[in-house]
């Protein structure tokens, strides 16, 4: 249970004391509850504490941590680090700002004593003493359905009229030989790690392995970045990927694309990794090693089978409105969801408050999830690649505008990457968009909005954005829609009513 939190610091017993106390008391059940919520990550905490915010009466059981991962082994401690790499990376690129000064000396050691610090102070929200107070029976302890509509926890039998299974996912290693000879680290244990790595091997370069290949090269370990698909980041766009893969490089990431054969053994001094690289044989040693790649539902000894609900390898199964085989059981989240992310498991909670509770007949597949890489530069995505597109058969023009000829950019010391936006072909409405800047992660939400509310390009170029701004090179996508409609016919209206004005 704690052995994800070691060192057992001030800090991780600070936070212990809010996701697990040592001395609670499970409260004796109700007769029946509205909803008794599974799993207390993000999905379960916006379901239970949204429901029992409305008047239901909610249980909520975790079995490890409240949090879940978002808290305890995910966004919160790895973008605790990020910041520190970039902080470091701002300290030793100073001169480009005619700023003098020595090299960054790290320690490792505070990076990690202040991501445990800033996590500790996030943990109140998350905690079971907080959730008590908004009304639910918090349960902490292992829970299984017993039937239909009953679920088990510490000897206790709760009866339900909805039950909802947001039991996460966890880090999953891929079968690479060798793998079960050595060592390694997944995200639920990097952020344990008190002494720095001399050299890591990261295995998998999608947006974890990314992240971490850039922080820790930045925070002074020599990172060899692994990936067998065709290039890092696979799933994004080949430019923006082939932006952020030069990025990693220049960090000191010694990236390894398309790797065939790899193998790992024990060695002397750590850890053997060989790999093919287009034909070219590696023979590397690493201190230690991540896996960044692959995970699997938590569906294990949950007694889904006594309760009717169908799950397979990928999660539990769910219709469009978020409903399981059982009437009665619904799901969301990492647990029944391909969109692993924090924001998308918030919103899919809010679905199942709605068709749970009140009948509704919300569904998963109308919304809008944009998601973020938080390497430097960011890549951040919202709805069809141009690739997809045209798989769907979907005709589209393509609006690029270069973040080296916006002047924000420019003055900040920004300038790779670009803002890629798809409408459909010869109309604003906006299908997809690719962002790779900066702070690319934040820009993306006016796109998301603007497609949320059907809102096309042409109406973000008609909105004033504050000069100079990075986000005002969304603006001039929008400007060069604009320009399409400037047509030879309608130019040609528009000087010959020039020429009668004058």
């Amino acid at each position: 249970m704690t052995e994800r939190l070691e060192p057992l610091d001030p800090h991780n017993e600070t936070l212990l004391s809010h996701v697990r106390p040592p001395n609670w008391v499970n409260p004796e059940p109700a007769a029946r509850y509205n909803l008794v919520v599974i799993g207390a990550g993000t999905a379960g905490l916006v379901t239970a504490a949204g429901s029992a915010g409305l008047g239901a009466k909610v249980a909520l059981i975790e079995r490890n941590l409240m949090g879940g991962d978002c808290l305890n082994v995910g966004c919160v401690p790895s973008k605790a680090i990020v910041r520190s790499g970039r902080a470091a990376a701002a300290v030793r690129d100073a001169g480009r700002f005619g700023i003098s000064t020595a090299s960054p000396a790290v320690e490792f050691g505070a990076v990690m004593e202040r991501m445990r610090r800033l996590r500790a102070g996030i943990a109140p929200h998350d905690s079971a003493a907080r959730f008590r107070d908004l009304g639910v029976d918090v349960f902490l302890g292992d829970a299984s359905f017993a039937g239909p509509d009953t679920v088990t926890v510490d000897g206790k039998t709760l009866h339900f009229a909805k039950a909802v299974i947001a039991t996460g996912a966890r880090a999953s290693a891929p079968p690479i030989p060798g793998l079960d000879q050595v060592p390694y680290l997944t995200n639920e244990t990097l952020f344990s790690l008190t002494d720095r790595p001399g050299r890591l091997g990261i295995i998998g370069a999608g947006p974890i392995g990314c992240e971490m290949a850039q922080t820790f090269a930045r925070l002074g370990t020599e990172v060899l970045l692994v990936e067998a698909a065709e290039g890092i980041l696979p799933r994004e766009d080949r430019d923006a990927a082939r932006i952020v893969h030069r990025a990693l490089e220049r960090d000191g990431v010694n990236v390894l694309c398309c790797g065939k054969n790899l193998h790992l053994s024990p060695s002397t001094s750590g850890i053997r990794l060989r790999v093919d690289i287009e034909g070219k044989a590696y023979d590397e040693e690493v201190d230690q090693l991540l896996i960044a790649a692959g995970r699997a539902p938590n569906v294990e000894g949950l007694g889904l089978e006594s309760a009717g609900v169908r799950f397979d390898k990928k999660g539990v199964a769910v219709n469009d409105r978020l409903q399981t085989s059982n009437p009665r059981v619904y799901a969301c989240g990492d647990v029944c969801s391909p969109y692993q992310f924090t924001h998308a498991a918030d919103f899919m909670a809010r679905i199942v408050i709605q068709n749970a509770l009140f009948k509704g007949r919300k569904k998963v597949g109308d919304l809008i999830i944009p998601w973020a890489t938080y390497t430097s530069p960011e890549i951040a995505h919202v709805g069809l690649y141009e690739k997809e597109a045209a798989d769907r058969g979907i005709a589209i023009d393509t609006y690029t505008v270069e973040m080296d000829s916006v002047d924000r950019a420019i003055l900040d010391g920004e300038t790779e990457g670009f803002v890629r936006i798809h409408t459909r072909k010869g109309k604003d409405a906006i299908v997809g968009a690719t962002i790779v800047a900066a702070h690319a992660g934040d820009m993306i939400s006016e796109i998301v909005l603007a497609m949320q509310h059907k809102i096309g390009l042409g109406g973000i170029s008609a909105t004033i954005h504050p000069y100079p701004t990075q986000a005002e090179a969304i603006r001039r996508a929008g400007d060069l829609y604009n320009k399409t409609r400037l047509t030879p016919w309608v130019k040609a209206l528009f000087v010959r009513w020039l020429a009668w004005t004058r």
